[in-house]
C-alpha cells in the first residue's frame, strides 16, 4: 500500500472514531444513527456538484450499495436494541475485515500476500478481543447474531462500493449518489421498523450529529472509497478499523471510561496488525 493511501486511511480512521464517539455519547442510538445517515445528504449534494458523474457501468452498484446499506442499518439498530453499544460494536467491526477478505478473494480475484492476510487477521482478532471484557457478551444470543450480521453487511457494502467506485472513474461521485439514495430510502425503512418519529427527533435532539457528525462520516467514507480504488479492498477495510484504537483513547481521555488491561492488549494487537499491513 502506498504511503499516501496508508496515511489517508489512518486519517479517516481518526475521524471515524470521532463521529462514533458522538454516537456513543448520545442517549438514543437510533436517533444518533439516523442523524448520521441523513447528515450525509447535504455533504453529498455539495460534493457531486463539483465532480464528474459516475460512469454508467457503476450505476447498478450505486443502487446495490444503497440497498445493502439498508441491511446494515437494520441489523445495526437491531443489535443496539438487544445489546450495549460497547459490546455490539467490537463484534461487528472485528468480523467485517475477515468477511471482506473472503468476498474479495472469491468474487473480485484480489491477491494478497501471507503477511497481508496475517495482518488482517491480527487486526480483526484485536478488535474482537474487546468483547471478551464483558462476561455476559456472548450470553445474549440475539445481540451477537445481529452484530455478526451487521459485520457481514459492512463487508458486503465495502466490497460493492470498492468495486463500484473503480468502475465509476469518480469515487467521490459514486459514494455521493449512493449516500443520497440511501438517505432517500431511509425514512421508509424507519417506518418499516416502527420508528416513524425519529426524523423529527433528529432535528430536535441531534442537530449537531446531523450537521457535524454526518459531514465527518461522509468525509471518512469518501476517503475510504477513494482508497478502495488505490489499494486492495481488504487491506483498506482492515486498516480503517484501526479507528478502534483512537475510539478507546477518546473513551478514556474524554468520556472518562476505565482503561482496562484487555483494552491495552487489544490496542497492542491492532497496532501490530497495522505494522504488518504497511511494512511486510
Amino acid at each position: 500500500m502506498a504511503t499516501n493511501v496508508f496515511l489517508a486511511v489512518i486519517f479517516a480512521a481518526f475521524l471515524h472514531a470521532a463521529w462514533n464517539a458522538m454516537v456513543k455519547s448520545h442517549k438514543d442510538k437510533a436517533v444518533a444513527v439516523a442523524a448520521i445517515i441523513l447528515g450525509h445528504i447535504p455533504a453529498a449534494l455539495i460534493i457531486i456538484s463539483f465532480v464528474p458523474m459516475p460512469a454508467k457501468e457503476s450505476i447498478p452498484y450505486i443502487f446495490m450499495s444503497a440497498i445493502i446499506h439498508q441491511g446494515y442499518q437494520w441489523f445495526l439498530l437491531s443489535a443496539y436494541n438487544h445489546g450495549d453499544y460497547t459490546k455490539v460494536y467490537p463484534i461487528a467491526r472485528g468480523i467485517a475485515p475477515v468477511i471482506t477478505t473472503i468476498l474479495s478473494l472469491i468474487f473480485i480475484g484480489v491477491v494478497l500476500t501471507r503477511h497481508e492476510l496475517f495482518g488482517i487477521l491480527i487486526i480483526s482478532f484485536g478488535i474482537l478481543s474487546l468483547s471478551f471484557q464483558y462476561k455476559n457478551t456472548f450470553q445474549n444470543n440475539k445481540a451477537v447474531i445481529f452484530a455478526l450480521l451487521t459485520g457481514f453487511f459492512i463487508a458486503l457494502y465495502s466490497t460493492v462500493d470498492g468495486y463500484g467506485a473503480r468502475l465509476s472513474l469518480s469515487p467521490l461521485s459514486f459514494i455521493g449518489w449512493s449516500f443520497i439514495l440511501n438517505g432517500l430510502i431511509f425514512p421508509f425503512f424507519l417506518k418499516f421498523m416502527n420508528e416513524p418519529n425519529i426524523i423529527k427527533r433528529v432535528f430536535r435532539e441531534a442537530k449537531s450529529l446531523f450537521l457535524i457528525g454526518g459531514t465527518i462520516s461522509y468525509i471518512v467514507y469518501a476517503i475510504v472509497v477513494w482508497a478502495f480504488t488505490k489499494a486492495p479492498i481488504p487491506l483498506v477495510g482492515a486498516l480503517r478499523e484501526t479507528s478502534i484504537i483512537i475510539a478507546l483513547l477518546i473513551g478514556t481521555l474524554i468520556l472518562k471510561e476505565r482503561f482496562t488491561l484487555i483494552k491495552a492488549v487489544a490496542i497492542s494487537i491492532i497496532f501490530a496488525g497495522t505494522i504488518f499491513l504497511k511494512f511486510f
